[in-house]
């Protein structure tokens, strides 16, 4: 009995040593040498080298010379340079239901408003509600708007889109997206540096 109790407790010493200790220092060792942006999250600095989010999470942009990201049913942030909440989530509503009919109408109408041809992505929120992308189709639909904004054309502004337009995961699955923090960051830098060119 006591024989098996202490064979017991020294399995039970090296498992935790090896998934406890050995296992996650590997990870980290790993994961900072040969991924040292993902594994550090994905973090992006404003053109003052401040942390303004993480290009995995959605923002929240408003203003009028930024691409907008898909609607959110939770808040992105907490203010200009606050990191995400963390909380996600849809807003489980069913199809039927009126608040739902009436969050995606007001969508729309605001959309039509600001000459924007909705699209699903700009209509819909996604499952998390911090979907850090849009479809291609739906950064075209704003280009007009943001080329207006920031006194560019939208040749100007077009190749960021394909700069940050990411492919497919493993080239099959999902679909093609454009990072939202980004291309706007982009966007910052493109605007800087016609000023300074000016």
């Amino acid at each position: 009995m006591i024989r098996e109790t202490s064979r017991a407790i020294r399995m039970t010493l090296v498992l935790w040593l090896l998934t406890a200790l050995i296992y996650p220092a590997f990870m980290l060792i790993i994961g900072q040498l040969v991924f040292p942006f993902p594994a550090n999250g994905s973090l992006v600095p404003n053109l003052e080298g401040k942390i303004i989010g993480s290009a995995l999470i959605g923002q929240s942009f408003t203003s009028e010379v930024y691409f907008h990201p898909r609607p959110s049913t939770v808040e992105y942030s907490q203010g200009k340079n606050a990191a995400p909440t963390g909380v996600s989530g849809a807003s489980n509503f069913a199809p039927s239901n009126p608040k739902l009919v009436e969050r995606i109408e007001a969508e729309i109408q605001r959309l039509e408003e600001n000459d924007i041809q909705p699209t699903g992505d700009l209509i819909y929120t996604s499952g998390s509600s911090l979907d850090p992308h849009i479809t291609i189709d739906a950064a075209i639909a704003q280009i007009e708007r943001v080329a207006t904004a920031r006194n560019l054309s939208t040749q100007d502004i077009a190749p960021l889109i394909a700069k940050h337009t990411q492919g497919r995961f493993l080239g099959i699955f999902g679909e093609q997206g454009v990072n939202v923090l980004n291309l706007n960051r982009e966007l910052d830098l493109l605007s800087l540096s016609r000023q300074q060119g000016q």
